[in-house]
């Protein structure tokens, strides 16, 4: 019976609906440069076809490359309190982090259909800022999420999280995407 919640049926899609989940990014900065800009809304445009879509901007703490170790970990605190109040008290929380779990496109869709199927209304991914994620944030997730070995910049990283986003959904719906 569990296998069978895995598989990609027209069935189970329809069931379980695609409003009925809520996608939430929260990042810390803003998306420079009009391109990146463009691509990230195209992606996010694509994917409220299937999904409620928002953005949750966060303000960057500024720092100097000068900083001490300490001085740079009290920043990502400070961005860490940001990022735990605007997460939602029922989100199923997912942090971007380069030590995370590594998926392919195929996993990444399954591990969204079965938070669909288990009923998880509501799921917040989480970029940090130049500095990364602070402990408290990555306790608080559910998942912790690599989306490669390589190192991306948070303004990529929204780039591709939103299109790896848009993939998954259509390979949950069955539709053909390119490859």
């Amino acid at each position: 019976m569990e296998a069978s919640l895995l598989l990609f049926t027209s069935e189970l899609c329809a069931w379980v609906g695609p409003s009925e989940m809520e996608i939430i990014v929260i990042a810390v900065g803003t998306i420079r440069g009009q391109a990146l800009s463009a691509a990230v809304n195209e992606y996010k445009k694509r994917l409220s076809a299937y999904s409620s879509v928002s953005v949750r901007e966060l303000p960057e703490v500024p720092y100097r490359e000068s900083f001490s170790e300490s001085e740079k970990e009290r920043v990502k605190q400070r961005e860490g309190e940001y990022i735990l109040r605007s997460l939602g008290k029922s989100s199923y929380v997912v942090a971007l982090d380069p030590r995370g779990r590594e998926l392919t496109s195929l996993e990444f869709a399954h591990h969204i259909q079965n938070l669909m199927v288990a009923g998880k209304s509501s799921v917040a991914f989480v970029i940090g800022g130049s500095l990364g994620l602070s402990q408290s944030v990555l306790e608080r997730s559910d998942l912790r999420l690599s989306l490669s070995r390589m190192t991306f910049t948070h303004q990529i990283a929204r780039l591709v999280l939103f299109e790896q986003l848009y993939r998954a959904f259509k390979i949950i719906r069955g539709e053909t995407y390119h490859k």
